[in-house]
This record gives C-alpha cells, structure tokens and sequence, in this order.
C-alpha cells in the first residue's frame, strides 16, 4: 500500500510557487514600523513584477510579547504575507503566486531591507 501512495506522490505536480524566507537578527526599528513595511510590500510587489489587488492589510496586535505587525497583501496571481516578532527581531514571509517570479530576488532583497540574516528558506516551484 505504502509504495502505491509514494507512486502517486511522485505524480501529483505543484500548482504554483512559493517561498518562504525566515529571518534573524532584523532591524528592530524596520520590523516595527508601519510605513518601514509598507514600503518593502509596494517595493517587493514591484521588483518581481506583481501586481497588488487592493490595498495592504496591515495591522498591529496581540499582547504582551507576542504583539507586532502582520500583513496580507493580495496579487493578482495570490498574495504575499508577512509576520514580523519585535521581541527576537525576527521576520516571516511567505510569497506564493501562479506566475513564477524571481526568487533570488525577493530573498536578497527582503534579507536587505530589514538587515536580517537567512534562518530558512523553502522554495517550491511548480
């Protein structure tokens, strides 16, 4: 039975691309700043040539230590998302869309942005 799942695993193909980028060691003043992150959603969507679907979901919540900003931002091919922990200066950012972009791109410029280093990152293509 094993060996039927497997064989049909290896078949199924991925729909899209995604990527994940898990940062350390971020600027604190960049992972907290409303127009900070604003500005890399309107910066990233435009650098690997995504086009936004209505406005930047952005907001500021939780208590205590787990508070910070997190974001959605719909493209017209998916959405990137983004979740951002003050506390260890960490930053999460999830891009996934039906249209190949560049991933190098989004990662370097992401890691620079928010002067992080690379934790992770996932990269699954289609």
């Amino acid at each position: 039975m094993r060996a039927f799942f497997k064989k049909i695993l290896k078949r199924k193909k991925h729909f899209g691309y995604y990527l994940q980028i898990d940062l350390h060691n971020c600027n604190n003043v960049a992972i907290s700043s409303h127009n900070i992150i604003e500005t890399y959603i309107f910066t990233l969507c435009e650098l690997i040539q995504m086009k936004r679907y209505g406005g930047t979901n952005l907001f500021r919540f939780g208590e205590g230590t787990l508070e910070g900003w997190s974001f959605a931002q719909l493209i017209e091919t998916s959405s990137i998302t983004g979740h951002f922990d003050e506390q260890e200066n960490r930053a999460y950012i999830d891009i996934f869309s039906c249209n190949k972009f560049e991933y190098n791109l989004a990662i370097n410029f992401t890691k620079n942005y928010f002067s992080g280093k690379i934790n992770k990152v996932y990269k699954r293509k289609r």
